[in-house]
């Protein structure tokens, strides 16, 4: 899909070369990727302990 975008060039340029990207559409495909990435991440640490599993090692490991 073709978009027209008004970005700052010295912040995509330094991206670029942070990233190693050589062209645009790459970086921004790599920036928009890794945001989906660390979003989804935040979402799954937001349970963190709040899920009962209630899971018998022992038996699972064939121990009970």
């Amino acid at each position: 899909m073709r978009t027209t975008l008004d970005l700052n060039e010295n912040l995509l340029e330094e991206a670029m070369r942070i990233i190693g990207e050589k062209t645009k559409t790459n970086m921004i495909h790599k920036a928009l990727t890794d945001y989906i990435n660390k979003s989804k991440t935040r979402g799954i640490f937001a349970y963190g302990g709040k899920m009962d599993l209630n899971i018998d090692l022992d038996h699972l490991r064939g121990r009970g």
